[in-house]
């Protein structure tokens, strides 16, 4: 357990460290430049997104200190059976329950359950720098990290030999930009792995692995408001890994977006099923170019204290 966790953390600081390296020094440039005895308090750009989600991605944005956070994210199945199963909507279907802390300002701490595989997961999320209205800071920048556990009792028929093959790990860095007061866009960079991968015997009878443990992604979301309570979302999800076996498939996924002050409400279709990062990305086998979209809805609740 003590491997798993340092392995996650090492991997968890390299990514902000190569933000913080990467950005560093022209924020320090930009502070460097105030001058007199009352420096110029910064005005930040507001409400980039309305929430932490875009559809299956995490956005930008991180809550203000004290918020506590509740989340339903559903998926029902693919729409291909048409009235068979009501497009997907009375098929298999997956599911999170997910709560989340901001206990000091611009970091997030989460936990969350999954029905595939009895997943739990905790979370962190902090927000290394936010876009200024003056543009001193022209784009927001934000960490999400992710460590999920498969919960089953251990049978011959599940890959777990060894505890560490229950974890998987998402590691992404988000940039993103407020555009106009309705016009929003990010794009990501991710590393997900998998501690264990399912394999297959080949002709001499040797087992082989059919994806590797590691796969890059990137992604890109965007957000345009029809009103001041509504917008129209969308994203992009790109796979750059190959693999042996059982290549991803990338995704393609729009909707709508309502948003009271304190619920947020997506509805959308896509050909992710899942409801963890690190399983959409290297376990997504929906083609887009097949039709094979999946509804899903994603509610927000959030509660300052």
């Amino acid at each position: 357990m003590h491997k798993i966790l340092t392995r996650y953390c090492i991997t968890m600081w390299g990514c902000m460290l190569f933000a913080i390296l990467l950005l560093g020094t022209g924020v320090l440039a930009q502070d460097s430049t105030t001058a007199g005895p009352v420096a110029k308090k910064r005005s930040y750009a507001k409400n980039t997104f309305e929430g932490n989600y875009i559809i299956d991605n995490q956005t930008v944005m991180v809550p203000v200190k004290g918020t506590f956070e509740f989340d339903i994210s559903h998926r029902f199945g693919i729409v291909n059976n048409g009235f068979t199963d009501l497009f997907g909507l009375f098929a298999g279907a997956n599911m999170r329950l997910g709560f989340s802390y901001v206990p000091v300002k611009d970091v997030q701490i989460g936990f969350g359950v999954s029905n595939f595989n009895m997943q739990t997961d905790a979370s962190l999320k902090w927000a290394v720098l936010k876009q200024t209205r003056d543009n001193a800071i022209p784009v927001s920048v934000t960490y999400f990290g992710n460590l999920a556990m498969d919960t089953r009792k251990r049978n011959p028929s599940l890959p777990i030999v060894t505890f560490s093959d229950r974890f998987t790990f998402f590691n992404q860095l988000l940039v993103a930009r407020k555009i106009t007061e309705a016009f929003s866009v990010q794009a990501g960079f991710s590393i997900s792995h998998f501690n264990n991968v399912e394999g297959y015997y080949d002709k001499s009878n040797t087992i082989q692995s059919k994806m590797k443990n590691d796969h890059l992604a990137v992604c890109f979301s965007g957000r345009y408001k029809i009103t001041p309570k509504t917008s129209l979302i969308a994203n992009y999800d790109q796979p750059i890994t190959q693999h042996p076996l059982n290549n991803p498939h990338p995704n393609i996924s729009f909707g709508l977006q309502m948003q009271t002050s304190g619920h947020t409400f997506q509805v959308f279709a896509g050909n992710y099923s899942y409801t963890l990062a690190q399983d959409n990305n290297l376990l997504n086998q929906n083609d887009y170019t097949k039709g094979q979209f999946c509804i899903g809805f994603n509610i927000s609740r959030l509660w300052n204290f």
